[in-house]
């Protein structure tokens, strides 16, 4: 079982597609290079912001996502 990244963008939007993804029951990781970087001192200006789940609850999860990018 692996993880499968669902999205990558800004932090505002990856925190919404969390929170709707997490409200069916499936887990997320949110992986925020943006504030790694800024914690070791460097700038980060690109969209990295990613969220992954695991691959086995992607038929689960993929009417959300799909939802989700028709409405950005």
């Amino acid at each position: 079982m692996g993880r499968i990244k669902i999205f990558s963008g800004s932090e505002i939007l990856a925190l919404a597609l969390q929170e709707k993804i997490e409200a069916i029951g499936v887990n997320t990781i949110v992986k925020n290079n943006i504030q790694s970087a800024r914690l070791a001192g460097f700038g980060n200006a690109d969209l990295a912001v990613e969220v992954f789940i695991q691959e086995v609850d992607f038929g689960k999860a993929s009417p959300v996502i799909e939802e989700f990018r028709m409405s950005i």
